[in-house]
């Protein structure tokens, strides 16, 4: 496990090698927008002068990872709990002709380095051994003034990588900063090629978006920068019922408590589409199987607990053992407010011992074949109608269970 503070010494550390081995270098990029900030970096990335060869014989061959030389970054593990650091030499990218990587890069100084960055703020160098910001881009300002700017024509930047688009919305709502006017015009004009970038890495900017306290802020910029339509047609309002049910879902995903990213999806779906409905939004965005099982889960039992009080214990208790019952119980109480009445009946359900939870079928299909019940689809409605009836407390044992059972498979 990483522990902060040892990441940040050995982010320092990287620096100062680099330094005693006659380079320039500086950490680079979100870390140095987090430390102005006063926010802990989630991690760190070091820009250095040093080219790729010359950073892997100053860390050694076996403290080194060259998965993306060719793009000027090497990686340089850390000590156990200080992570890794990614060390990027000073480039200058040429066209981007798949519209995610440059077709090929040119080693260069600091301030180009900068220039090809895609927001000011994330286009900072910070020196932390002398403490100095290394601004190129007028990032500062923009800190200063709470906002997110594109370095340079903000087409261009976006024509590189169409994702930066996203990543934009992601930063404005998670940062709580307004997005440049400039910016904000040239994302609704190219909103529509963002189908260009593949699936996986706009889901990968949704769960980010999704789980971030600003999600309900970063749904509404979808909605008014058009990026919506092609990623998310689904949350457009297109009428008085559709807006207020948008409003609804955009209330219940910011009442949610550091949600999982299934669920805050689930939230945002759950009165907005049927399961189908959410399946498509999972495929649409190639989700894994569990991820998108428990999302299409929520979406079709959203409005189970709205009457868990009234509810026989046969088909409350199914949605008690299922593996999402807390992401539901979650959403009830963002939901419905003002039932949680319905949320704490179905906690004190859950403190009953095992036994009385979930105890085993009274039969199984061995014994329906054994009474001599012919094999068949039958089957699972029989065994389904007896452990209801065991649930429900009208049947006790397995001779009751027996008898029952032949006595549906007769009728």
């Amino acid at each position: 496990m990483v522990e902060p503070e040892q990441q940040r010494r050995f982010a320092v550390e990287v620096v100062r090698t680099l330094r005693d081995a006659g380079f320039e270098a500086y950490w680079a990029g979100g870390c140095v927008r987090d430390e102005l900030l006063a926010n802990v970096p989630k991690d760190y990335d070091v820009a250095t002068n040093a080219t790729p060869r010359e950073i892997r014989e100053v860390f050694g061959r076996r403290r080194t990872l060259a998965i993306g030389a060719a793009f000027g970054v090497i990686t340089v593990l850390g000590p156990k709990g200080s992570g890794m650091v990614e060390v990027a030499t000073f480039r200058r990218d040429a066209a981007y002709s798949d519209g995610r990587h440059p077709d090929h890069v040119t080693f260069s100084s600091a301030e180009e380095d900068a220039s090809r960055r895609d927001f000011t703020v994330n286009g900072l160098f910070y020196d932390p051994i002398g403490q100095e910001v290394i601004d190129f881009v007028g990032g500062r300002e923009d800190l200063t003034a709470k906002r997110i700017r594109a370095i340079g024509d903000p087409r261009e930047r976006f024509a590189e990588d169409k994702l930066r688009m996203l990543r934009a919305i992601r930063f404005s709502a998670t940062l709580g900063f307004e997005i440049q006017q400039q910016t904000t015009d040239t994302i609704r004009e190219m909103a529509g090629q963002i189908v260009v970038v593949s699936a996986e890495r706009i889901a990968q900017e949704m769960r980010r978006m999704l789980v971030d306290p600003g999600r309900a802020e970063a749904v509404r910029m979808l909605i008014e920068t058009d990026l919506a339509e092609p990623i998310l047609p689904e949350v457009i309002p297109s009428g008085d019922v559709q807006r207020g049910r948008v409003e609804h879902a955009l209330a219940v995903i910011a009442g949610l408590r550091q949600p999982g990213f299934p669920l805050a999806l689930g939230a945002l779906l759950h009165e907005l589409v049927d399961v189908r409905g959410a399946e498509s939004v999972c495929s649409r965005w190639r989700l894994s199987n569990k991820e998108a099982a428990r999302t299409a889960w929520l979406v079709e039992h959203h409005s189970a607990l709205t009457t868990a009080k009234a509810l026989p214990w046969s088909r409350l208790q199914p949605l008690l053992i299922a593996e999402g019952i807390e992401d539901l119980l979650a959403l009830h109480e963002a939901a419905h407010p003002d039932r949680l009445d319905e949320v704490i009946h179905c906690r004190s359900r859950l403190q009953r011992p095992p036994e009385q939870l979930d105890p085993p079928p009274l039969i199984t299909g061995d014994d329906l074949k054994a009474h001599g019940i012919p094999p068949g689809p039958q089957y699972r409605v029989l065994l389904q109608r007896v452990r209801d009836a065991q649930l429900d407390e009208e049947i006790h044992g397995r001779a009751e269970a027996l008898a029952m059972a032949e006595r549906l498979a007769g009728q």
